[in-house]
């Protein structure tokens, strides 16, 4: 169960990258029958909370992906506090 937490979080921060947009921000766009859905589709993609943008100067620098806790939401607020964790070390 630990690997397959690591990949979904892995590929929560690379959809929040590749996107340029925190994950569940992507939830409603891309549900069934909205013009996005098929995103949810694409190899690597996931769609669920957890993943978030990473922005420094102004500019998007990365991305970060949450996996394991009870819940999207969570996995949220946990994407969050790390990104303030390390905030004023991006600052440039």
């Amino acid at each position: 169960v630990l690997f397959r937490s690591v990949d979904i979080a892995i590929g929560k921060a690379r959809t929040a990258a590749g996107f340029r947009v925190n994950t569940t921000d992507m939830i409603p766009v891309t549900d069934d029958g909205q013009p996005a859905a098929g995103i949810r589709h694409l190899p690597g993609v996931v769609i669920v909370g957890g993943g978030v943008v990473i922005e420094a100067g102004g500019s998007l620098v990365g991305g970060i992906g949450v996996s394991g806790a009870p819940g999207g939401d969570m996995d949220d607020l946990c994407a969050f506090a790390g990104v303030d964790a390390i905030f004023d070390q991006l600052e440039f």
